[in-house]
Formats: structure tokens, sequence, C-alpha cells
């Protein structure tokens, strides 16, 4: 496995995110086990997760059994989560529709974080991010919550996750009056059928210097499937979806047949072959998913590929605002 800086700072991760969001959900906590267990074997070390994720807390909650498993699990990983919804959503039956239970309040921050730590059965967060903006906080009052959590130990690195640029941007320049270090990575979705992160915001992570962690490589199991003709590929992705890429899928298809690389890989080689990115999230709900993606870490990227793909799924020509003005 290779590693990379996470952003600006001296944390070294592997060039692949391991996401468990189908932790619970759709992959039971035994096959959740064999999964981290592979992926430490691989030299995975970079996890990532949600408060919200599985229910609401259950997705940590398997996460947190498998580090009490010892054998320095938890030592090993950077462990990523995220703030925003909560238990106002539903995890505590007392707490539904109950005010300051989510968003990015000083409140909510902190004692989403406790519960955090409490169902991950860990003393500590690597990199704790923001799920989405809150446009009712002012910067102030969330960077005086997370410094309170760095000066407990409780938080080493503030992410944030689905902002624009101009929110990065805005953070970090409130966070440098504050001598704070403010965000060091962002999560977004990007993927070769969604592409408008390179606009601004990927600009903007390299700007300021974040790491930058694409969500959903694979554009929600669409960019894996098999041709859009056969009926067995719709199971991952609504009809209607492989309708409207059909024809670019097609042609997608091919090229990964004719450069003899699965089109699951091929979409995760692309984006890490981006100086930007510093790993995408794969979420395999299989040891053997898991396993495939490992090839896309070593893959060349020809120079006559990424034309090839740029043909079949163009981006927005470039970042703003050049792409779209003299």
């Amino acid at each position: 496995m290779d590693y990379t800086l996470l952003g600006r700072t001296g944390l070294r991760v592997s060039r692949l995110c391991l996401g468990t969001m189908n932790f619970g959900p759709t992959t039971d906590e035994k096959t959740s086990f064999k999964i981290m267990d592979k992926a430490l074997d691989h030299g995975i070390n970079f996890f990532d997760t949600a408060n919200v994720y599985g229910n609401f807390g259950g997705t940590e909650t398997i996460i947190g059994q498998w580090f009490s498993k010892g054998g320095s699990r938890r030592e090993k990983i950077v462990l990523a989560t995220k703030v925003y919804g909560g238990s106002a959503d539903g995890w505590y039956g007392w707490a539904k529709d109950w005010p300051n239970t989510s968003k990015l309040s000083a409140k909510h921050i902190i004692s989403a974080c406790n519960e955090s730590l409490r169902r991950l059965q860990t003393d500590y967060i690597d990199l704790y991010q923001m799920h989405h903006i809150d446009r009712d906080t002012p910067w102030e009052e969330i960077w005086q919550a997370m410094e309170i959590l760095v000066a407990q130990g409780k938080v080493l690195y503030v992410g944030s996750s689905n902002f624009a640029g101009w929110h990065i941007a805005q953070a970090n320049e409130i966070s440098k009056k504050r001598n704070f270090l403010g965000l060091v990575s962002e999560q977004s979705l990007y993927n070769l059928s969604q592409r408008s992160v390179e606009l601004e915001v990927l600009p903007c992570c390299k700007e300021y210097g974040l790491g930058f962690i694409p969500w959903s490589p694979l554009a929600g199991g669409m960019l894996g499937g098999q041709p859009s003709n056969n009926k067995k590929s719709r199971r991952k992705a609504s009809a209607d979806r492989y309708e409207k890429f059909n024809d670019q899928l097609d042609k997608y298809f091919s090229i990964s047949k004719e450069y003899s690389i699965e089109p699951a890989q091929l979409s995760l080689a692309w984006l890490l072959h981006n100086p930007v990115v510093t790993a995408p999230i794969i979420g395999p709900r299989t040891v053997e998913q898991l396993d495939e993606s490992l090839i896309s870490v070593d893959y060349n990227m020809e120079e006559n590929l990424i034309n090839a793909l740029d043909k079949i799924w163009p981006g927005p020509g470039g970042p703003s605002p050049e792409a779209y003005a003299w």
C-alpha cells in the first residue's frame, strides 16, 4: 500500500480510505470485522465513518466492537468520523425533534463527539469532519468548540465534507485569526460522472493545503457495473440513471475492456492520478470487493487513456472562472 500526507499535515494515510457506511445496514458485524481485518492486512490505515451511519450510531458501534478485540487495532488506524446530523433524527428516543441535537452549535459538536467516542470505544478521533455546512452557526462558535476538543485530546484534526469552495476559504481564514490549524481535509462527491468539484472545490483545497477525499467514487456502483444492457447491472443504481448515461457507459465499459482493467478499478485509478486527491473512499460489502480495489493503487494511467476518459466523461472545463469565462 502507498501512503501520502493528509493535506498540509504530517499525518500519513493510505491511498485508499475504507468507507464503513455499509457496516450494519447491508454488511453484518461478522463480515464487517473480516473486511476491517483484511484492510489492515493490505496496509489500509485510513477508516471513514459518521455518527449517523447504521441508523444513527450503529456503524460506529460495530467499529468500536472491532477496536475492543485488541491487537493494536485502534493505534494502527487513522479514524475519521463526522458530526452534523445526530440524535434529533432518532438515535435517542427522548431526543427526537428536540432542539440542539443536530447541526454545528458548540453544544451539539461537543456532545456528539462524546457520543461518538463512547460508541467507538476510543479516547480520541483522528479526523473530525463537519458533515455539512451549518448556515446558522458562526464560525467563531464552531472553531471554539473544535479548539476545546483538540485541547482535551479528543480530536486531533478537523475536516469538512460537502463544503463549497468559499466555505473552505471562509473557515480557514477565520481559523488563521484564531491561530488554529483549521480545516485539513474536504470530503466531496467526485467521480467520472460528477466532476463539478473541479470548478472551485479542488482549486480551493490545493490553495489551502487540504487533503481531498472523494466519496461515491463509483457513482453509487454505476461505474463499477456491467454493460448497461445487462439487467443485472441495474441492481446497484436506478434504471433511469443507467438510461441517462447509457451511451457513455457502453463506451466506458469498452475502454476498460480494451485496457484490461475492471471498470471499478479504472474509476479509482482515474481519481488517484489527480495529485489533489488524497484517498478515494471505497465501500466494499465483501472481502472480495476490497481485494479487487487494491489494483487501482498501482495502475499506471496512460495519457491516451486519460484523454479517452475525458471524451466520454467531460469535466466542466477546468477551474473557474476559466471554465466559463474568458
